[in-house]
């Protein structure tokens, strides 16, 4: 008796014949298929619906609250320390200052200064600071800084030079929050312009003063012989190697020609033997002999050196 076909059979074919059907369908799209540069895609527009009045409102005051930021910083931690209100748990201030807001000694002084440097430049232009918390930033009728680095180059200025940078670097912004480096242009180019002569002469031994030079760091305090003099600086020739200071970094240590004379054969005794590469310890020793304040060796430091000296010649 003759075997009826399946009904899996029939599906089967049905789903065979569909596929091939489909297949051949997208084949002649294909082939109908236009160049693909020259098809046209419609975007939907997304319509972004405006901000509310109160919305404006909040962004308005989130934006005044992140501009003044850096300004309340300072001018809280100026209170802290100032009251002494770390007192009841920390010896000093500047542990307190690690110990709660992770702050180095350094950057609490940037914030605090920073601050003082916005007062004196509303002061400059309102007579008052009574509307410092409402103008602060860009969104009053005032431009004024929204970060410490944008006042940072101005903390050693007269407050009237501070304000007088402070316009000038907006303006050259075209009206808007200067950057760092513009402010710090300015700062440079009014110092230029105000500098006053170069008065040091060869061979006078000068201190460094470090202040804000970061180029300086490790060298407060230091003594070092003028090698050469330019405009604006003096090459200065140190226990370590020679540095191009400017002016404002160095003090002169007033000394007689004869002090200065002894002082550079000092200088060079100790740069020979630091530049031979002896141990740390003995690189910290002659570090410590970089910064004396006296045109002379003790007995003591003359004999150290004197046998740092031979081993380098043995």
């Amino acid at each position: 008796m003759p075997k009826l076909p399946s009904r899996r059979n029939k599906a089967t074919s049905a789903a065979s014949t569909d596929s091939t059907s489909a297949a051949n369908s997208v084949n002649e799209d294909i082939s109908q298929q236009v160049d693909p540069g020259s098809a046209t895609i419609t975007v939907t527009a997304v319509e972004v619906p405006e901000l509310t009045e109160e919305e404006q409102s909040d962004r308005l005051h989130l934006e005044r609250r992140v501009e003044r930021a850096f300004f309340e910083a300072g001018k809280a931690l100026a209170e802290l320390r100032d009251r002494r209100l770390y007192r009841s748990t920390h010896k000093t201030f500047d542990e307190y200052c690690r110990s709660r807001f992770g702050y180095t000694h350094r950057h609490v002084n940037y914030l605090i200064a920073a601050s003082n440097v916005v007062d004196n430049i509303v002061m400059g232009t309102n007579g008052s600071q009574n509307e410092i918390s409402d103008e602060m930033g860009t969104n009053g009728s005032q431009i004024l800084p929204t970060s410490e680095r944008q006042v940072r180059p101005m903390t050693k200025l007269e407050p009237h030079k501070q304000q007088e940078v402070w316009l000038t670097a907006v303006e050259l912004a075209g009206g808007k929050v200067p950057t760092g480096r513009i402010v710090k242009d300015v700062v440079q180019r009014i110092m230029e312009l105000t500098q006053v002569p170069n008065t040091y002469q060869l061979g006078e031994v000068c201190q460094i003063l470090v202040k804000d030079n970061l180029e300086l760091r490790g060298k407060a305090g230091c003594w070092g012989i003028v090698s050469a003099t330019n405009e604006f600086s003096c090459t200065v020739r140190m226990w370590d190697g020679e540095y191009a200071v400017g002016l404002q970094h160095l003090k002169s240590y007033d000394y007689l020609p004869a002090e200065c004379e002894q002082m550079r054969v000092i200088c060079d005794r100790i740069n020979r033997v630091y530049s031979s590469g002896l141990e740390e310890s003995v690189q910290k020793f002659l570090e410590m002999l970089g910064k004396l304040n006296r045109a002379y060796l003790t007995g003591l430091e003359e004999k150290v050196l004197t046998v740092l000296e031979s081993e380098i010649r043995d």
